[in-house]
């Protein structure tokens, strides 16, 4: 009776009732992460009465989380997420089972914990535990559900579905793992509070009807929603022939902690200047001087000092496009500038210069003046 009274609103619908309830008392999902996306991803599947919910997290709860990770409150600060997330939990549904994982999903643990579940549930923010997580349910044949926030932007969908022929899996989409700040991090190019809920919300949708087989889940596809215009755009997705087969022998040569490390650890001995945004101004003022842009280039503001606006993401394939002669860098946060910097320094042999801050420290300087 206490059970119908806590899920009546949703047992009471048309084609659900007590055994669709049931598989939802039966099923065990591990959410990874517990930031933006995890929070209402876990608050909506303990809610919906999810028996077994696993959640992963290494991290502590900072004031920056507060705008969007909903779940914790200023008391919370200093506290492991996966601590402070089960307290809440136990609090609205004493009747579920709440795993905690205080440490992060590392290539040796895998296997062991995501075997334990029946789904997978994405809510990282890096690369590393993305491919990870793909590889581990391709080697184990189970479906996850993807999510990513950034800026104004999000993205879902269902990977690896096992219900469909074929299975379209993460590096179907993007077969090579990027290498280090190659891509800007929410820290560089922030997120909209509410979008990670958004995105959150709708991946526990789908855990939900994977778990019921209620309705349809998003199906070979991946979902795009941009908050500025309220719009869902989608892509259809489909296997890619050229991307790499996952079996034991590559897993167990990936390293997923940073891609590509060889290179990585060549780039750590280079050694580039960073200047400040005073020097910049000052070479401003001067003829010969060539400034590069590394942000992608959907990114705010505009500026119109640069000669080139090259991202991080295609910097390996353009390096033709750029002059033999010093090259002063240029990003959101100073960042990515570094590791620009290094890579165009060991490949192309010029002499470079990351600034220090960024565009942030410029347009301050400037207004600043």
């Amino acid at each position: 009776m206490t059970d119908f009274n806590r899920y009546k609103r949703q047992m009471i619908l048309p084609g659900f009732g007590a055994d669709t309830q049931q598989k939802l008392a039966e099923a065990k999902v591990l959410i990874v992460g517990m930031g933006g996306l995890g929070c209402p991803v876990l608050q909506y599947l303990a809610g919906a009465g999810v028996g077994t919910i696993g959640i992963m997290d290494a991290d502590q709860v900072s004031l920056s989380n507060l705008h969007r990770q909903l779940l914790y409150d200023e008391s919370d600060i200093g506290q492991l997420k996966v601590i402070a997330a089960a307290q809440k939990i136990k609090k609205l549904n004493a009747g579920i089972q709440i795993v905690e994982y205080s440490y992060r999903l590392t290539k040796e643990n895998a296997f062991s914990i995501i075997g334990l579940y029946d789904w997978i549930v994405d809510a990282t923010d890096n690369f590393g535990a993305k491919y990870l997580i793909n590889d581990v349910c391709v080697l184990l044949n189970k479906t996850w559900i993807y999510g990513a926030v950034t800026g104004y932007e999000g993205q879902v969908a269902v990977l690896n579905n096992r219900q469909m022929p074929g299975p379209v899996h993460y590096r179907h989409l993007f077969p090579v793992q990027p290498l280090p700040n190659e891509f800007a991090s929410c820290e560089e190019t922030g997120v909209i509070g509410v979008l990670p809920g958004i995105i959150g919300t709708m991946q526990a949708a789908e855990a939900i009807k994977l778990i019921t087989g209620l309705g349809g889940t998003i199906k070979q596809s991946l979902h795009n929603y941009h908050y500025l215009s309220g719009r869902w755009y989608e892509i259809a997705l489909t296997a890619n022939p050229n991307s790499p087969i996952i079996d034991e022998s590559f897993f167990h040569k990936t390293n997923y902690e940073t891609a590509c490390m060889n290179e990585a650890d060549e780039l750590e001995d280079i050694d580039i200047n960073e200047i400040d945004v005073r020097q910049l101004l000052d070479i401003q003022k001067q003829p010969g001087h060539f400034i590069l842009d590394v942000r992608e280039l959907h990114e705010y503001p505009r500026v119109d000092f640069v000669h080139a606006q090259i991202p991080m993401s295609v910097l390996k394939e353009s390096l033709d496009q750029l002059p033999q002669q010093p090259i002063y860098i240029i990003c959101h946060q100073g960042i990515r500038s570094v590791y620009a910097a290094q890579y165009i320094k060991l490949h192309k042999g010029v002499e470079t210069y990351s600034i220090k801050g960024g565009l942030t420290a410029y347009f301050n300087a400037v207004n600043n003046e």
